[in-house]
């Protein structure tokens, strides 16, 4: 499934983007809100759902080559941080929904990690 069909799919807001959605096809996702537990267990191309905000995510995302960030719970980086993701490359969404919906939400929609398609 593409990244846009998704963005669409659970109205997530798009904060900030440097390609089109419609290019991306996540490779499954990972949901931690600890960045020492994102860097040894998410792989490149997955979906990162947290409720972090704040500007280590960018530095996390961009450096596992991440899809993209959903950033649940209504939590809002602040300027410097979408500023940090935009010179990244990094896509940050967000919505108000709870970090267990969007998973359960995901997972509805197919995206799976290749371990968990069984």
């Amino acid at each position: 499934m593409r990244l846009d069909q998704i963005v669409d799919a659970l109205q997530l807001n798009v904060l900030t983007c440097s390609v089109n959605l419609n290019e991306i096809e996540p490779t499954g996702g990972y949901a931690s809100d600890l960045l020492s537990c994102v860097m040894s267990g998410a792989q490149r191309g997955n979906l990162w759902i947290t409720l972090q905000s704040h500007l280590n995510i960018v530095a996390v995302a961009a450096l596992l080559d991440l899809a993209a960030v959903i950033i649940t719970e209504g939590a809002q980086p602040d300027a410097a941080t979408l500023e940090k993701a935009t010179q990244e490359g990094v896509i940050l969404l967000s919505t108000p929904l709870p970090t267990y919906t969007v998973i359960g939400r995901l997972w509805e929609l197919g995206v799976r990690n290749p371990e968990t398609t069984a």
